[in-house]
């Protein structure tokens, strides 16, 4: 009888879910200082008198330090452990995104968003791949795309705040970067309780505090739901143990490119790019292209809550569809529906139908990154699992990198409608890619998905 078996078979209860509102509400607050730049961005503009090429390095700041702090966390996950990294990446995107609300100049200001973004970045990578090895296999689709969706309501928020603060005040614009930073304090807090990952923990030869971890949140869900466990399963898959294996990028990449695991990580990485290329080019010049359509800033935010409101059920509707279509078809089926969308946005030239198409868009987009969330942890073993999700979403922020920028500078020559064909035919690659070349996940537990493939590549 494993550990691992032993935490496998317990059911979701309020342990479980107690982790996911302490992870979700970091990704809240993630995705909160991520959209809330597109609202500054006509302030900012305002304010040093910005070309539209500087509006798109201050759009891709934020993904830019995501790319760094995504490969870094990554790293540090899995040789420090998953807790210590969320901690001091949320405590280091609190206070450069402090700094960027008071920041005299465009060159601080760009600076401290990069900074912000790397503090972000880091804690956005390991907080699925951490939830994701204490969740049972048939149940671990719907919670991780569950956990992906407490970003739509820090968008959701964001854009309340960019419709009601930084229009409202002198200083709208700086007031609504302090807000996104002062929840951190009390999530700081909450994370003190927090267990180290019991899979991490047994990795690193750590057997009796991985017992001390499973044998608690034993007694929590029996305590929480008033049944005894239920039992272990006897033809569970027992993990490979590599002792404390130091994992650096050399290390990592070899292995992830590996004849075993190649097609793996290009399928993730080529999802990751498709997805958040498209994500950010809609999402950070939304407003900004309403506004130069001749809408009020006012009306483009109030424009913008509505489509940022289509993102809770994309995401939610995605997590109850992967564990009954399988991960890798609830990806292609949101891809499809999205590269639809970005070509009727394309089509459309009014206000209201600007809004209704780019809410769908919202919908299947952020549908996609909670399959993206679920399906990235499983494909890698535990001892690089933190390593393979950083540098999947580092990658994936290339695109959120070149996304604003592209669509900033390339948008007087190609039009609305050009920049969102473009977003189409990205989308449409990412389908290709998933459908043919994808793995199936649902059902199977971690160990199951990557023991054979850790052994053949080693």
């Amino acid at each position: 009888m494993t550990l691992l078996a032993r935490l496998d078979r317990l059911p979701l209860s309020r342990p479980h879910y107690v982790l996911l509102l302490i992870g979700g509400l970091g990704y809240t607050f993630d995705g909160m200082d991520s959209a809330v730049v597109a609202f500054l961005l006509p302030s900012a503009q305002e304010a040093w008198g910005l070309s539209n090429g500087q509006l798109g390095f201050i759009g891709s700041a934020t993904p830019f330090g995501f790319l760094f702090g995504a490969t870094v966390a990554g790293l540090l996950g899995d040789r420090i452990g998953r807790k210590k990294v969320m901690m001091y990446a949320l405590a280091f995107y609190a206070v450069f995104s402090v700094v960027a609300a008071f920041a005299p100049n465009y060159e601080v200001f760009l600076g401290a968003r990069v900074l912000a973004g790397a503090g972000a970045g880091a804690e956005s990578a390991i907080i699925a791949p951490f939830l994701s090895e204490f969740v049972p296999a048939k149940r671990r689709g719907w919670f991780i795309g569950a956990l992906a969706g407490f970003f739509s309501f820090g968008f959701v928020m964001a854009a309340l705040i960019g419709r009601f603060v930084v229009p409202t005040f002198d200083d709208g614009w700086r007031i609504a970067q302090v807000i996104t930073a002062l929840p951190i304090v009390m999530l700081l807090w909450w994370r003190r309780s927090l267990p180290e990952s019991p899979r991490f923990l047994l990795q690193q030869g750590r057997t009796g505090e991985a017992e001390a971890v499973v044998a608690d949140l034993e007694r929590r869900v029996e305590r929480a739901t008033g049944q005894p466990l239920p039992p272990v399963p006897e033809n569970a898959v027992a993990p490979t143990s590599t002792g404390a294996a130091k994992v650096n990028l050399f290390s990592a990449l070899r292995f992830l490119w590996s004849p075993a695991m190649a097609r793996r990580t290009a399928v993730i990485w080529l999802v990751w790019f498709v997805i958040t290329f498209s994500y950010y080019g809609f999402f950070s010049w939304i407003p900004t292209l309403l506004v130069q359509r001749g809408i009020t800033v006012t009306k483009s935010f109030e424009f913008s809550i509505i489509i940022y409101l289509a993102q809770i059920p994309g995401y939610f509707s995605a997590a109850w569809l992967s564990e009954r279509m399988d991960r890798k078809n609830t990806i292609a089926l949101y891809l499809a529906g999205s590269a639809v969308s970005a070509f009727w946005l394309s089509q459309m030239d009014s206000p209201v139908t600007i809004t209704l198409a780019g809410a769908v868009l919202s919908f299947f987009l952020n549908g996609t990154y909670a399959g993206v969330y679920s399906y990235t942890p499983e494909v890698f073993p535990t001892w690089i699992r933190a390593t393979g999700t950083g540098l999947s979403s580092a990658f994936g922020r290339v695109g959120s990198i070149l996304a604003p920028t592209i669509i900033g500078l390339s948008a007087a020559s190609l039009g609305f409608a050009g920049v969102f064909g473009l977003t189409t035919a990205v989308l449409v690659a990412g389908v290709v890619c998933v459908v043919v070349f994808g793995l199936a996940t649902a059902g199977r537990s971690l160990e199951e998905l990557t023991e054979t493939t850790e052994e053949a590549a080693r």
